[in-house]
């Protein structure tokens, strides 16, 4: 895809003006990073840093159906989080075979107003998916194009974003983790991330998303893009869609059973019929290299239990050795000794449990 084709966040320019390395990225032109990828890495270990994710969107269901809609549509139990105003929930939302259309938020903020946040990559499809399994229901679904976030994460995120945009600090200061808080209808700041480290993410119109970053940035915190995103993702055990699971994947094969909620019989949302009558199982368990090399994505594994495959791989630069995701028969346990296959050879691994790295202390030796 050319780049004349590819869409744009509102912070195109300024990712411009930082001399970002640009690349496609599900049809977005975005910044993979902005120099140095292992030095956007530690800031967000150590400091902080930002990262535009405005090409993610955020969908508002309003109406008096919507809690029954988004009980239908998704794994897991939207009754979780009802009554606290700007709690949210992780969830899958499930085909009719019980693969995984798209992981994604949901945000609470009244019986009849909610938003949720999908990936770039599957949105279209996701909306398309969402107006098909709505027709029994008394909603209105609303695409916020008009809307961009960043996401502010490191130790200091919140210190220094509190410095920047003083009246908000009411407002959000005191967020637990998961919960969000409405500044105004149209700003959005809830404590998620996608790091391993505390922090924001911040939803707010496009005309004030630029300033906001420049002035984040002046006040030291480090522009950082989608390469670092990716390897504190990994060593924080996050999965990505599109490479750990996928719409063959069953939530059971990815890690996401704890999505799934079962509690309530009467709740048949799209997918149940399949995860009770049909589960397809696998141990899903950090792997690390004992030798030299990088594992990536797709390597096979092999060991007692079987033979896997890695979903996710990287030379971690938090731990340095290389670490990843691997997808094994049912009986592998973290701990067991296996093999990758790197460049024709087999090079010892361990299985491991997840995640490896949590608020910037290592969970793995």
């Amino acid at each position: 895809m050319s780049s004349a084709s590819l869409k744009h966040t509102a912070l195109y320019q300024a990712h411009l003006n930082l001399n970002a390395k640009m690349v496609d990225f599900g049809g977005w032109e975005m910044p993979i990073s902005y120099g140095s990828q292992i030095e956007e890495h530690h800031a967000v270990r150590k400091n902080a840093g930002i990262f535009d994710v405005s090409h993610m969107l955020n969908v508002d269901i309003i109406g008096d159906g919507a809690y029954e809609f988004l009980r239908h549509l998704i794994a897991n139990d939207v009754s979780k989080i009802t009554g606290t105003p700007g709690k949210a929930l992780y969830s899958c939302m499930l085909n009719e075979q019980a693969g995984i259309i798209d992981d994604l938020i949901v945000y609470f903020f009244s019986e009849n107003k909610w938003r949720v946040v999908v990936n770039a990559g599957t949105a279209e499809k996701d909306l398309v998916w969402m107006k098909m399994q709505s027709a029994d229901y008394n909603v209105v679904i609303t695409p916020r194009f008009d809307l961009s976030m960043v996401a502010v994460q490191g130790p200091k995120a919140r210190e220094i974003l509190w410095q920047v945009r003083p009246e908000w600090k009411a407002s959000a200061e005191n967020l637990s983790p998961f919960v969000a808080a409405l500044i105004n209808d149209d700003t959005m700041v809830a404590r998620t991330g996608y790091t391993g480290e505390d922090g924001v993410e911040i939803v707010l119109p496009s005309h004030d998303v630029v300033k906001l970053w420049e002035d984040l940035i002046a006040a030291g915190v480090q522009a950082c893009g989608l390469g670092a995103r990716d390897t504190l993702r990994l060593e924080a055990g996050m999965n990505l869609y599109g490479q750990d699971m996928n719409e063959d994947t069953q939530p059971y094969q990815a890690g996401l059973a704890w999505t799934v909620s079962l509690k309530d019989e009467s709740r048949q949302f799209v997918g149940r019929k399949i995860l009770e009558e049909l589960p397809v199982r696998n141990a899903f368990l950090g792997i690390k290299l004992l030798d030299r090399g990088v594992m990536r994505a797709h390597m096979k594994v092999r060991g007692e239990s079987g033979e896997g495959e890695i979903t996710s791989g990287t030379m971690s630069p938090s731990l340095g050795f290389s670490v990843g995701f691997v997808r094994m028969p049912e009986g592998a346990k973290a701990g067991d000794s296996v093999e990758v296959e790197i460049r024709g050879k087999w090079i010892p691994a361990v299985l491991t449990t997840l995640p490896f790295v949590r608020n910037g202390k290592a969970l793995i030796a």
